[in-house]
């Protein structure tokens, strides 16, 4: 593939995301709280995660290892910082999950793995094919963008896998049913566990300084945006004491 034509689909990828947005937002994702059967055939919401988040784990690694360019050595900090999120999110986070018996739909599972996949191939790609010692060089390690996005995206990393911790120990032994969650960052928005996740990976592009990183950070909105303000409204109208104050995504913000 020339890098004309990479970069042609990464900046349609991109365009396609903003498209999109005003059609997804209106579209309430039918899985966890939301669940429906109307989207057709379930499966097993432990199973589905696992193959859903899988594509995001093995496509990049696939292409980042098997890719033609040198791989300098910054390239293996940023290998190093997308398997980790994606070990927990495919191989470790679905274990913890206490839904016994709970499904999600199978339409569901496999947008999630086109989209994973894309993601997964641009920026493995990217960083396994194109990427060169010509732009990150050691010295990028004391780069200004290096420094902020890596801190971006470690306390991104902090503030998902807090959430998510809150999330799956909210009710006590034997509770069932939907509880408010008040510890956290749950103080100020409805999702901090999507909060969490659209920094790291805006810590990603940053870090990475390219456009196949930008582009799944402006995915991971698109795609996260609708869903907390989706949850943020049912907590709403099922909690007449839900907190007032608190937002749906970005604190005091939205």
């Amino acid at each position: 593939m020339s890098e004309t034509t990479f970069y042609l689909i990464v900046y349609a990828w991109i365009a396609m995301a903003i498209f999109i947005f005003p059609v997804v937002i209106r579209i309430v994702a039918p899985y966890g709280r939301h669940t429906t059967r109307k989207w057709g055939a379930m499966i097993d919401n432990r199973i589905g995660w696992i193959l859903m988040e899988l594509p995001a784990l093995l496509v990049f690694a696939g292409f980042y290892l098997l890719g033609s360019g040198t791989r300098p050595l910054i390239t293996w900090v940023f290998f190093g910082i997308w398997i980790l999120h994606y070990v927990n999110r495919t191989l470790i986070f679905p274990f913890r999950l206490h839904t016994t018996g709970k499904k999600m739909p199978l339409a569901i599972v496999f947008m999630a793995i086109g989209f994973n996949f894309v993601n997964g191939f641009i920026n493995g790609y990217y960083l396994g094919t194109l990427a060169t010692e010509a732009q990150y060089p050691v010295s990028y390690l004391f780069d200004l963008r290096f420094i902020g996005g890596i801190t971006v995206f470690f306390f991104g990393m902090f503030i998902n896998w807090q959430s998510d911790h809150i999330l799956i120990h909210l009710r006590k032994p034997g509770e069932t049913g939907y509880v408010i969650p008040r510890k956290g960052f749950f103080q100020l928005v409805s999702c901090p566990n999507h909060f969490g996740e659209i920094i790291e990976w805006f810590g990603f592009a940053l870090m990475t300084w390219c456009s196949p990183a930008l582009a799944f950070a402006i995915w991971t909105l698109v795609n996260l945006m609708p869903r907390a303000l989706h949850h943020h409204k049912w907590y709403k109208e099922t909690f007449t004491d839900y907190p007032a104050e608190r937002k749906a995504l970005l604190p005091f913000i939205l």
